[in-house]
């Protein structure tokens, strides 16, 4: 083991120790995405692979979390949406299969559902976008924190990622683990927010073009050609409509997504659905851009959702090649520091 590896095993043990991983490095859960064959391909190559459970339903989920078990032996966990209706059968769900670790994104957990995780064996570990939200969870009980900044694809916060990492970990990452995620593509930042105090990072738009990533040719090919100035941010068209950005790459969807919020808000204003039922027809619309995009392969009319490293895809490779060329290039990074 060199200087430089030594240093980076040192600073990812606790992370990696928390996940029960070989290297402290989440895979980011991406809906479409994250299944069986890229969570499992992550697990097996020493990271820790996450199965997006998106809007899955307890049924699908068992089958998802049966199915990866037949494809490794390492430890995984499941990222359920707090917001999800059957979010309580979901947990279950988890403590059969005996998840090692459950990640809950889309809000503040509803009462009881860390209890509910925790009864099963399971850890918790939850987003927080803000200070004040992450002790707040502290206090709640959440074994472990991610910090995800606005760089990332998907659903996004408004901050950017080294300033909630400068403001976050100096307060927090004494008292649990802390994850970093957003616009991570290389080796030498994992270095820098290790150095700074996480515990590991959380990676998505990087191995989206995994080999054993299920996502359609074009899709991969969009973000191999793509830049960092290509993944954009939506746009909230009315105000009254409960819209979180998400940032993607550009295109005929960008468009049209403008055009759906104004087809929800006319139905609004005719009083023809309720704010519950407009936030729905929201999400469900995500849901199936999404998978025209990455699954149909129209990577014109369906959403390309991308973080801003995807300037730093190049071409597709194993999971086990984009790892440990990241594993180097933060020993390298370590190294250097303590030579200069």
């Amino acid at each position: 083991m060199t200087i430089g590896q030594e240093r980076l095993a040192r600073r990812m043990a606790r992370g990696a120790a928390f996940l029960g991983s070989e290297v402290a490095i989440l895979g980011g859960a991406m809906s479409w995405i994250s299944e069986r064959h890229l969570v499992s391909a992550i697990s097996n190559a020493g990271g820790f692979g996450v199965i997006a459970c998106g809007a899955m339903s307890p049924e699908l989920l068992d089958a998802e979390i049966a199915a990866t078990k037949t494809l490794t032996a390492k430890p995984f966990g499941v990222n359920l949406i707090t917001m999800h209706p059957q979010l309580f059968d979901l947990i279950a769900v988890c403590t059969r299969h005996q998840v090692t670790h459950v990640v809950l994104a889309g809000g503040l957990p509803p009462t009881g559902a860390l209890d509910a995780i925790k009864a099963g064996g399971a850890k918790v570990i939850c987003f927080a976008p803000a200070l004040s939200l992450a002790k707040k969870l502290i206090r709640s009980g959440v074994d472990a924190l991610v910090i995800e900044g606005m760089e990332a694809g998907g659903h996004i916060g408004p901050v950017s990622t080294s300033v909630l990492a400068q403001e976050i970990l100096p307060e927090i990452a004494d008292q649990v683990p802390v994850f970093i995620a957003g616009g991570i593509g290389k080796g030498q930042a994992i270095a820098g927010y290790l150095d700074m105090g996480a515990a590991g990072v959380q990676l998505g738009t990087r191995f989206v073009c995994a080999t054993e990533c299920i996502a359609h040719p074009l899709f991969k090919k969009a973000f191999i050609r793509a830049s960092a100035r290509d993944a954009i941010t939506s746009i909230q068209v009315d105000p009254r409509l409960p819209v979180i950005p998400v940032r993607a790459l550009k295109n005929k969807e960008t468009e049209a997504f403008s055009a759906k919020q104004r087809d929800v808000a006319a139905q609004l204003d005719a009083g023809t659905i309720e704010m519950g039922e407009a936030q729905l027809q929201i999400e469900h619309y995500w849901a199936g851009a999404l998978r025209r995009a990455v699954i149909d392969g129209d990577v014109e009319n369906g959403s390309v959702m991308a973080g801003q490293s995807v300037g730093m895809v190049k071409a597709e490779e194993p999971v086990a090649d984009i790892i440990a060329t990241l594993m180097d290039e933060a020993a390298q990074a370590l190294k250097a520091r303590f030579e200069g």
